[in-house]
């Protein structure tokens, strides 16, 4: 029997445990159907989530289906237990995501999408709650195309033609052979979801069961099976301990066989032996649910739970498989733990490093001077949850201090670091290239030294150090990341190097680096999704602006409104509780985290931390020397001078060409003698023969004739330019929020901010005899067709759904400036380009206040013209037509 590993993900909320106990239930591993409401569910087996309804450690179930043992490994679905999810993620054959039906993709789904992205797992769709009013399968099938991928195809209907052809269009290659032969078999099928190039979604509702049993046969029927080597390999993706207190390593086997009493360990090349470890797999266990049953053996494919390991660790490879594996999420709050008086500190951090143990995350930290214990936590419901396991497992009462911001810190520009440890009869110098990477692209190491100035052995060796620390940066103390790091030379010794040596070296190397580099602090950034009743979004958008948010245009739903965007996390707060309180419960606030960005106010953050990188002894910018028999500190600055290699870096500024000096490319110069000359063409005959000088050869016709007189004529014609009245385009909703007066008016009433605007505009097109079309959002209307209104003399015009104002406006702008002038009004940086670039005219929003300010000014002052009263004017007029008709007729 194959043996297939499923994983379970979702958005909170979205049906995925009531998904599992119906998975388990159709395929008879459970005779009785639990509920997530009725604190009964098969795999909620800690109390702590029975009562609050959610999943928070990761759980194991066991079931079987014709020709397939399947291991269902349920995920937490809140945002602030996401690592968990992911730790799992390294142990997949496939994973099913589950989508709500009534609420389509939200932020934290593209989160778990790009993880799947990011391990390669491949992915089946389970969109649930389709009974519930509001779940529309055509609109929630578009999002997911939109939003996902091309490559979601509905499975759950007929496999007519229409499908076939849908399905094959996802791979080049398999539409090149349907178009051939006609055929797609489920061959196919399964290599596609294996290349991750198709992602089957069925339809259906877990309470009601309605779906489940051909989502099972089609999970079996496609699902790619991996095949295993004989060699024995394992990936560690989590630790426990039971109710007895035994510590639990739970690990996949992926390749031969692990045996009870079996010799483990982590040895592999560029690893030092302080880390190494080898022990023996006690007990070997297969869980599902809270229950087990213990085996002799596990074979490739297994997910099990060992006892007898005390220093495996979560992400690690063993045998085939590679080292440990860094997870993408990472905590943005980190918290102080107040501990009870009297309590010892130290028996306290053994107790959490046990926690830190199940969960990296955690990050457990010591400062030794103020003698405090910091931890990193995701949100507020898990500082919750550590609270009450401290509680029970430890019987310690803590407390924590207000969050603080978990800030990184990069590099500006390439900058050298450099690194020497030479005390007493030790040796090891490191030259390291630090170069800016890309947001999001952590740190990647790689060497470009010759081994012939630095044995490979060494340079491995200068890559493991370089991976095996949270290297901090000179700013606050922050770990660093977004950076490549390359060792660029390097020297031993012969007698006195030792593998600790170029630690130091290493460490040192990266801080000497850093403090002569440009550092930039970066903060972290939330994606938001804020749901509440209607009347609330003037201040609900108030409030994120204050915040500095990136706020997409609101999305109305019935009686509630929904805002996306992103915001920095220091910048939020706690402001969840805030929605609640004055939206009185109904509001809701999701967050996921959306990556770094650089901090808007790095200057007042390093005035509060107050971090000075050269009394932190722990990770030193400065080198040690030999001199005279005995190790010498030499301050980083002084470093680069007394080095004993040069790297042949030169990341200086370039040099300037001195004035006047010509830009055309230089020649040689060549100043030999006339002597010299006649030696280098003796050398040259007797090499080559005699040189023959030629005469003059006249210049080829050219291959292409020379243009007529009527061609240049015609070439020289100017294009007759179209005729007719100019088009104003206005960006609705982008002017709205650029002009203080109407930004305030949209606080309390957006549709009244929209029509004080087009009440301006239909003054201004009066007054200045254009077209003037004004474009609102409208995108995010389920089902919105568009549509065009005639306000007054102007053009209202909402776009359809999935249509952006910027998206019609470009193909406005490309459709009418070929036959008339066209302005657009917008302060949106890539717009004004693209329509630049299409012949129409940008004009700013700041730019188009003032001409709407002089137009109205000059309807005023005509208004007061015709409003004043003149009391001799009419007669004297009179008056004067009557006496030039009487001189008229005069003889």
């Amino acid at each position: 029997m194959r043996k297939l590993v499923v994983g379970i993900l979702a958005h909170v909320d979205a049906g995925k445990t009531t998904l599992s106990e119906a998975l388990l239930y159709q395929s008879g591993a459970l005779r009785r159907l639990g509920r997530v409401d009725h604190q009964d569910a098969f795999l909620d087996t800690d109390a702590m989530e029975r009562e609050r309804g959610i999943t928070i450690f990761s759980k194991q179930a066991v079931f079987s289906l014709a020709d397939t043992e399947v291991t269902l490994l349920d995920t937490p679905g809140h945002v602030d237990f996401s690592a968990e999810a992911e730790r799992t993620l390294q142990v997949l054959d496939c994973a099913i995501l589950v989508i709500s039906g009534t609420d389509g993709v939200q932020a934290h789904t593209r989160t778990l999408w790009r993880l799947l992205e990011r391990y390669h797992v491949p992915t089946f769709l389970f969109i649930n709650k389709m009974d519930l009013a509001g779940a529309d399968r055509s609109a929630v099938l578009a999002g997911l195309k939109q939003r996902l991928g091309s490559g979601c195809v509905d499975f759950s209907g007929e496999r007519d033609e229409s499908f076939r052809e849908e399905a094959a269009v996802c791979d080049e290659s398999v539409l090149e052979r349907y178009l051939e032969t006609g055929v797609l078999t489920d061959g196919d099928l399964r290599r596609m979801v294996g290349k991750r190039k198709l992602f089957p979604c069925w339809f259906g509702s877990a309470l009601k069961l309605e779906g489940v049993s051909e989502f099972l046969e089609g999970v079996e029927q496609y699902a790619p099976v991996p095949a295993y080597p004989e060699t024995f390999g394992t990936r560690i993706y989590k630790i426990a301990r039971d109710g007895q207190g035994t510590r639990l390593t739970y690990l996949k086997v992926t390749g031969g066989t692990l045996r009870v009493k079996s010799l483990l360990t982590n040895r592999r090349p560029g690893l030092g032996e302080d880390q190494v470890w080898e022990e023996k797999a006690d007990q070997i266990r297969i869980y599902s649910g809270a229950k087990f049953r213990t085996v002799e053996e596990a074979p490739a494919g297994t997910v099990c739970a060992v006892t007898g390991l005390s220093r495996s660790r979560a992400g690690e490879g063993l045998g085939l498989e590679a080292g440990w594996t860094a997870p993408a999420l990472e905590p943005v709050l980190t918290y102080q733990v107040l501990l009870p008086e009297g309590t010892d500190p130290h028996t306290a951090l053994g107790n959490l490093r046990q926690l830190e143990e199940e969960d990296p995350q955690l990050h457990i930290a010591w400062n030794e001077q103020t003698r405090q214990i910091h931890v990193q936590l995701m949100g507020e419901i898990q500082l919750e949850i550590l609270q009450r396991m401290i509680r029970e497992r430890f019987g310690l009462e803590v407390a924590f201090g207000p969050g603080a911001i978990c800030y990184r810190e990069t590099i500006a520009a390439p900058v050298e670091g450099i690194g020497h440890f030479e005390p007493l009869r030790h040796y090891a110098e490191v030259h390291l290239l630090l170069e800016p990477g890309e947001r999001g692209s952590g740190l990647e190491f790689g060497t470009a030294c010759p081994e012939d100035q630095l044995e490979g052995r060494w340079q491995r060796l200068v890559l493991t150090h370089l991976a095996e620390k949270e290297h901090l940066g000179v700013l606050t103390g922050s770990p660093i990341t977004d950076m490549k790091i390359t060792l660029a030379a390097g020297r031993a010794h012969v007698k006195h190097t030792e593998g600790g040596d170029f630690r130091q070296a290493t460490y040192r190397a990266v801080r000497q680096g850093l403090m002569e580099a440009e550092s930039i602090l970066l903060e972290p950034w939330y994606d938001f999704r804020l749901e509440l009743p209607a009347p609330q979004v003037g201040r609900a958008m108030t409030d994120l602006q204050q915040m500095g948010a990136q706020l997409s245009p609101p999305e109305t739903a019935g009686e509630e409104a929904v805002l996306t965007g992103a915001v920095a996390v220091s910048a939020l707060g706690d402001y969840a509780r805030e929605v609640a309180a004055y939206t009185q419960g109904r509001g809701r606030l999701l967050c996921s985290l959306r990556g770094y960005a650089p901090c808007a106010d790095q200057d007042a953050v390093l005035a509060s931390v107050d971090y000075d990188p050269t009394a932190d002894l722990d990770n030193s910018p400065d080198s040690v020397f030999c001199s005279h028999g005995a190790g010498v500190i030499v301050p980083w600055d002084e470093v680069p001078a007394r080095a004993h290699v040069s790297s042949g870096l030169d990341l200086g500024p370039e040099k300037e060409e001195p004035a006047g000096r010509s830009d055309t490319r230089r020649a040689s110069v060549y100043a030999g003698t006339i002597e010299q000359d006649k030696e280098l063409q003796a050398i040259f005959e007797r090499t080559y023969g005699p040189m023959k000088r030629r005469a003059f050869i006249p210049p080829k016709d050219p291959r292409r004739p020379a243009p007529t007189a009527e061609a240049e004529q015609e070439k020289r014609t100017i294009r007759e330019q179209f005729s007719g009245p100019e088009y104003l385009l206005v960006d609705g909703y982008n002017i709205i929020f650029a002009w203080d007066e109407l930004k305030a008016i949209a606080r309390d009433n957006l549709d009244a901010a929209r029509k004080q605007l087009c009440d301006l505009l239909s003054n201004y097109r009066g007054f200045r005899k254009c077209e003037v079309i004004a474009v609102f959002d409208a995108y995010k209307v389920k089902g919105g067709q568009g549509s065009v209104e005639k306000y007054h003399d102007i053009h209202v015009v909402y776009t359809k759904e999935a249509e952006t104002a910027d998206a019609y406006i470009e193909r406005a702008t490309y459709e009418i400036g070929r036959r008339h002038r066209v302005r657009v009004a917008t302060s949106d940086g890539p717009e004004q380009l693209i329509i630049l670039g299409h012949g129409a005219l940008r004009l700013s929003a700041s730019a188009f206040r003032q001409e709407v300010e002089q137009v109205e000014g000059q309807i005023a002052d005509i208004l007061a013209a015709n409003n004043r009263r003149q009391k001799t004017g009419n007669v004297r007029s009179a008056l004067e037509r009557a006496q030039r008709q009487t001189e008229e007729e005069k003889p």
